[in-house]
């Protein structure tokens, strides 16, 4: 082709690319730091962050995770680095399936957003040993996170390797890749007192190597105000506006923004309103930030034996603006959205000053920032109980409490954190008819149709042949490497009869004490007890009284841990297992079994035969009449895959305690059986004042995680493998396959509500329309909305799902709400009594409306 129809195809890809969003511009972009921000090819930036771990969701999921974050406002995600995912072995990689560190970078840079990557390369995270490899722990002469010559030549290798991995394949920014931040260590600061004078040369030594790797961008350190220069500090928590970086010559960053909590086994679920994150953002911008990020935008599901702690649950939801199945939670996500939109419109003026501060009275502040070309203002009412009317510029501005109202312009308000503009909608579980391929006929419990289902019985204490004997008790995760969950000890006694340590003839009581997490007691093959710490205290002491055989008899004990603890100083030489003593007791005498030979039998038989592995030969399974409610039990049946695209999770409603697989896979650990205390939530929780994380909880008395996400990817066509292992004793006829969907849609808003930031379409562009209105839309592109559930213009309550009406009420509300949006797939109602009619003269107004889409 000639030189003209070459220009013109470069020009017809090049204009395609960038319509399609994925044009990759392969030049250099030089991103630094000055006192007010970051500076991406020589322009400060505002940056909105959000975090999502790559293992904690799929490949197949992250596109649609990264494309929801960027609509949502996001400017680059977070994540961390998972050492032990990628080094099992030391010097054996993986970065296969979930753990493609590459392609979830290049999955980001696709969207066109930028990347922090958080090396650590500890992370914490309620991750398993807080993401350290095992086998890190049995090197001579190492200590973690110290001035320690083996621990440091680790640390720097895998660094290193995971920096030369993003060189190779131009990920950093001065390659033209999307990676503008890296992290090097993590939190260090928290706990570095506990290291002495050698936490010093440590974080010097840490940070002077991350600069060697060359990397072209700024690296942080979080939560260490003593950072050497160049390493930016940088903030964690619920609130960062008072955080000031420790040189003037740094910028103001949140590098974790806390959006809700984790969930432990056996407690209640934790959440936090919107209201309060939005007003920590806006703070942190009123007063000096440029840079912040959401800890989780999306946290996703602790797949395998991933969740550390001890007793993290397999969720990791996080109360996130994206849930644990990648649906979008409102109004967590739409409020934030609005609030980053509004952030945008007042970057010229944010990065190019400080603010100046003025008091309006009791709590009540302003800050602007301002220019000769730009002014923007952040008005806030910290009062956690009054709001106020208070005056700014010549004009009366009312500050509901707890709120911070943002002027773009120094004179109109387009956003204020405790007024919310964007719909909200309810997420509904829908149980689907659990059939079995091979039967392929629904489960109908009156026609005693149920699902195939065989089994195998996992032999109670020592089965294997590379069992060995040690004369007294061991630690747990020195012994198994954590290779299993479990751990038998066993143990063999004569009795004669007479013995001092029984009474009743053969009784005694066993005493057994451990240091987590979970215990099993068996007497002679036989079930006698068990015991379980907790996310606070993880050791288990148990007393239990055991009957014993004139002559020989076994006590097998089965120590299981719930994930390895992830933080703390020394947090690696944290212990698990029956360490002792181990007791015989009796009316006249005790027993010390401590010291005694023991026999060790590291995981179980199963785990080494992996039955979870569809590969393998299924010969030794079991079908007929089927054990339920006994311990250690092996379960395997078929399924059919769920129809339609809606995220998938199982119902584990019926057993207690195990691991599950899908087609080889684990989902995680389950623990429906470890119910949350009654004590400590409430109908609703108020946003006012300051977070913590067990202020706003929920699901108390009930089992602190019931539904586990199955990703799509796991699921083929046609038939599936399911594979549990039951730890304790339940009956798998009675689980579930449930889908997850949005369910009603939601919006209230008032009188007195700021116009839609999207109402500002730049800071010289404002629509005549100004005021208040209430917008609805279809999450589906496929849905119109079907029906109005609820309408009312007045005094409404409640939240959405159960909205109620107030004092009063106006008659037309419903029908003009039901002219302007039914078979619409998306409609806007003005709030105002002109269109909606005024039932109470002189009351402050709202509208509520509860629709349904189809």
């Amino acid at each position: 082709m000639g030189e003209a129809s070459d220009k013109l195809v470069f020009f017809f890809f090049f204009f395609l690319a960038l319509a399609l969003g994925r044009f990759e511009i392969a030049a250099s972009v030089a991103v630094t730091y000055d006192h007010r921000a970051l500076v991406v090819n020589g322009t400060r930036r505002v940056l909105i962050s959000g975090s999502i771990h790559y293992p904690r969701s799929t490949p197949e999921m992250w596109p649609d995770l990264i494309q929801k974050s960027k609509d949502g406002g996001l400017d680059v995600i977070e994540t961390y680095v998972f050492w032990d995912l990628h080094e099992p072995v030391r010097n054996k990689y993986d970065f296969e399936g979930r753990k493609d560190l590459v392609r979830f970078v290049k999955t980001v840079a696709e969207a066109g957003l930028y990347v922090h990557l958080r090396i650590g390369p500890y992370v914490c995270a309620e991750w398993n040993y807080g993401g350290f490899p095992l086998w890190l722990h049995f090197i001579p002469g190492i200590k973690f996170r110290t001035d320690n010559e083996p621990f440091k030549a680790e640390m720097q290798r895998f660094t290193a390797k995971i920096v030369d991995m993003m060189k190779q394949e131009n990920l950093y920014a001065s390659q033209g890749g999307p990676i503008i931040l890296s992290q090097i260590e993590n939190e260090y600061g928290n706990i570095d007192s506990a290291y002495g004078q050698a936490a010093k040369s440590y974080i010097n030594w840490s940070a002077s190597m991350a600069v060697s790797l060359d990397t072209g961008v700024p690296w942080v350190m979080c939560q260490q105000s003593d950072a050497p220069d160049p390493i930016i500090n940088t903030c964690n928590g619920f609130y960062c506006d008072q955080f000031t970086p420790n040189s003037n010559m740094k910028p103001k960053m949140w590098t974790e923004n806390w959006t809700g909590w984790f969930l432990s086994f056996g407690g209640a679920v934790p959440y936090r309103p919107v209201e309060d994150i939005a007003f920590a953002v806006a703070r942190f911008f009123q007063r000096g930030g440029t840079f912040q990020n959401y800890y989780m935008y999306h946290g996703g599901t602790n797949f395998g034996r991933s969740s550390g702690g001890p007793f993290i649950a397999t969720s990791y939801d996080y109360d996130a603006p994206l849930d644990e199945y990648g649906l979008i939670r409102q109004p967590k996500w739409g409020h934030l959205r609005d609030l980053h939109k509004s952030i945008k419109l007042c970057e010229e003026a944010l990065v190019a000053t400080d603010p100046s501060y003025s008091s309006l009275g009791q709590n009540l502040e302003a800050h602007v920032y301002k220019t000769s070309g730009a002014c923007a203002a952040f008005l806030a009412n910290i009062d956690t109980k009054n709001d106020a009317t208070v005056t700014f510029n010549g004009k009366q501005y009312h500050l509901p409490a707890w709120s911070v109202s943002i002027l773009p312009d120094c004179q109109n308000v387009i956003f204020n954190s405790a007024q919310i503009n964007s719909q909200a909608s309810t997420l509904e579980t829908r149980s689907l008819n659990y059939y079995s391929q091979a039967s392929n006929q629904s489960f109908d419990s009156s026609k005693d149709i149920k699902p195939d289902w065989s089994y195998i019985v996992e032999p109670v204490g020592i089965s294997k042949s590379n069992a060995f004997t040690k004369a007294g008790l061991l630690e747990q995760i020195n012994t198994t490497a954590d290779s299993s969950d479990y751990l038998w000890y066993s143990v063999s006694i004569n009795i004669k009869g007479d013995e001092t340590f029984l009474f009743s003839g053969t009784q005694s009581n066993l005493h057994v004490d451990s240091l987590g997490h979970v215990l099993h007691v068996f007497v002679n093959g036989k079930l006698s007890g068990s015991g379980m710490g907790n996310s606070g205290n993880s050791k288990v002491s148990l007393e239990k009284p055991i009957m014993l055989v004139v002559g020989k008899n076994t006590i097998d004990l089965l120590s299981a841990t719930v994930g390895l603890q992830n933080y703390g100083a020394f947090y690696d030489l944290w212990g698990a297992g029956v360490t002792g003593p181990v007791k015989l007791k009796g009316q006249n005498g005790t027993l010390d079994l401590s010291s005694m030979q023991w026999t060790y039998q590291i995981g179980l038989n199963g785990e080494d035969l992996s039955l979870y592995d569809n590969s393998v030969d299924s010969s030794g399974w079991t079908s007929g009449s089927l054990p339920t409610n006994q311990p250690l039990i092996w379960y395997k049946t078929t399924f059919d895959a769920p129809e339609g695209s809606d995220p998938v999770a199982i119902d584990f409603t019926g057993m207690e305690k195990g691991e599950a697989w899908v087609n080889g896979q684990s989902i995680g650990r389950y623990w429906p059986a470890y119910v949350s205390s009654q004590n400590g939530c409430l109908t609703s929780c108020n946003y006012r004042g300051a977070f913590k994380s067990d202020k706003c909880l929920k699901n108390c008395g009930k089992p602190s995680q019931q539904l586990y996400h199955i990703p799509r990817s796991f699921i083929q066509p046609g038939s599936n493998n399911l594979v549990l292992f039951e730890e304790v004793g339940g009956d798998p006829t009675q689980i579930s396959f449930a889908t997850r969907q949005m369910g009603s849609l939601c919006a209230h808003i008032s009188e007195s509500h700021p116009a839609p930031v999207d109402s500002w379409t730049s800071l010289q562009q404002k629509t005549a329309k100004a005021g208040p209105v209430l917008h609805l839309e279809c999450p589906n592109p496929n849905h119109v909305i079907s029906s109005i559930k609820f309408a009312s213009f007045g005094t409404p309550h409640g939240t959405c799902g159960s909205y109620n009406h107030g004092r009063c009420s106006s008659s037309s509300a419903r029908a003009v709400v039901q002219e302007a949006c039914i078979g619409a797939r998306s409609c806007s109602v003005r709030v105002s009594t002109q269109v909606l009619g005024d039932p109470c003269k002189g009351v402050s107004k709202s509208l509520a409306v509860e629709a349904a889409c189809s």
